[in-house]
């Protein structure tokens, strides 16, 4: 962490553990599938085209089983984009609870506004959780407030969607940081022909900076919130055997002033900027089953203030090339896997460019029915506050299992491992981030589900103290 005496932050990394709490006015319309992704804070927006490079994938979302708070949804790669891949997916519940072959079968069936249908799913739980740094200790007992939802359109032609989520946390005893987040997002898809798709996409999340990020403030009582706002566009083209896609992005991060645990206030105003990409892909199908491609993007990224506090310009162009193979196999086996190589080109010369190799996939498994196995790995790169050091290159592994054990009782179990490097001559610490997680859910019946789950987390770094969390939690959710 970085103590508040030295500061100077201008191209924070907030880690990707946290979402958002929603607005109470968009509350109907609130809710990202389970899992939904929030990809690092700084790796640039999220690739709208078909397929998406590690360092673009921050904000795309994935449907996926609850993860039982072990496992971030911004550990997992982007998930394929059905459109272009022509897959025939399951629809989830908005809930993320469970999946089944029919996807009305014992399930809140939402409510139809007009040409919509919206389904909404509030939450209640009750959690307690100790976190230890070093010798050092606290724990609290919190109650969660979430609410998601999801609008989409039933028209025979176009697809409008907005969904959401939002979460509110008090606590009830102990010390501890309260981490409410809110995320909400709207796609309209435009069916310009059978071979021709465009997306629209816009979105807002707040998030607050994790107390255990490198960049985070040593000493403070409540960490910086982060708005971040985001507007894309992508057509995506079908030509028999190849297949293209182009899209652009913009996004725009604001962070609010850190509270000190002296009463004082920081402001981290230099972290403020903006970021646009520019993504092309094109995949040639080899068979149904088979589809290789190539992706690039290019991106440039500007601060508000052209100079930190301690003068190092933290503005930078990136750029990201990868290639990899799509596969489907049906619903029993399916996913992408490529490689590339990414970097950051800084402003400043002094920091020196940040690059490295990139693995990125996402393979979705079903050894026998009623158990989906998710296997996914990322890159991110991740620019660094610390003065002199550009920042580190992340690879997270995930491992997401879920089984119904009974037709209304799920069990799943989540892991992750990221890896944090820096370049060697950096001052920040390489770290190594494990989490693990186990959940049930029983459908009482298809309004209410009883959820219950527990997870842990350790972070060893090369310098410095190492910390653990420990969470255990009770609740309910009702939906309709």
């Amino acid at each position: 962490m970085v103590p508040n005496i030295s500061r100077s932050i201008t191209a924070g990394a907030l880690r990707p553990r946290m979402r958002a709490w929603l607005v109470a006015g968009c509350a109907l319309f609130a809710g990202t599938p389970a899992g939904a992704e929030s990809p690092p804070p700084d790796a640039p927006v999220a690739n709208l085209a078909a397929g998406t490079l590690g360092q673009t994938a921050n904000v795309a979302a994935i449907t996926d089983p609850q993860t039982t708070g072990a496992v971030a949804g911004s550990d997992l790669p982007p998930a394929l984009d059905e459109d272009f891949n022509r897959l025939n997916r399951r629809e989830d519940t908005i809930d993320g609870l469970r999946a089944r072959i029919d996807p009305y079968e014992g399930q809140a069936p939402g409510i139809r506004i007009g040409t919509f249908v919206l389904k909404p799913a509030l939450s209640e739980t009750f959690n307690h959780e100790r976190q230890r740094t070093g010798g050092r200790s606290e724990s609290r007992s919190f109650i969660e407030t979430g609410l998601k939802g999801s609008l989409t359109s039933d028209w025979s032609r176009h697809q409008l969607s907005i969904t959401g989520e939002g979460v509110l946390q008090n606590n009830t005893s102990g010390r501890g940081e309260e981490e409410p987040r809110a995320d909400l997002d709207a796609e309209l898809r435009l069916d310009l022909s059978e071979q021709t798709t465009a997306r629209l996409r816009a979105g807002y999340s707040f998030e607050r900076e994790d107390a255990n990020d490198p960049n985070a403030i040593a000493n403070a009582e409540t960490q910086s919130g982060v708005n971040i706002y985001r507007l894309g566009a992508a057509v995506e083209r079908d030509y028999g055997l190849i297949r293209g896609s182009l899209g652009g992005d913009f996004e725009r991060r604001t962070y609010g002033d850190v509270e000190l645990d002296n009463g004082a206030t920081l402001s981290v105003e230099d972290r403020n900027r903006n970021i646009g990409i520019l993504n092309a892909r094109i995949g040639y199908e080899l068979s149904p089953a088979l589809i290789p491609f190539l992706e690039a993007s290019v991106g440039k990224s500007n601060y508000d203030l052209r100079e930190d506090t301690l003068g190092f310009e933290r503005s930078y162009q990136s750029y990201a090339g990868r290639a990899g193979l799509e596969v489907d196999l049906g619903e029993k086996l399916n996913g992408e896997l490529a490689l590339g190589y990414e970097t950051y080109r800084f402003d400043d010369d002094r920091l020196g460019d940040l690059r490295g190799l990139s693995v990125d996939g996402r393979v979705n498994w079903t050894p026998q029915r009623g158990t989906d196995v998710l296997l996914g790995v990322a890159t991110y790169l991740d620019p660094s506050t610390t003065p002199g050091d550009a920042g580190s290159i992340d690879y997270v592994l995930t491992s997401i299992v879920t089984r119904e054990l009974r037709s209304t009782l799920v069990a799943r179990l989540s892991n992750s491992v990221t890896l944090r490097n820096f370049p060697s001559d950096a001052i920040s610490s390489d770290e190594t981030t494990w989490r693990t997680g186990a959940g049930l859910t029983w459908d009482m019946n298809r309004y209410l589900a009883l959820t219950g789950d527990i997870s842990y987390e350790r972070t060893n770094r090369d310098r410095g103290e190492s910390s653990d969390t420990a969470r255990i939690g009770l609740g309910l959710t009702l939906r309709r």
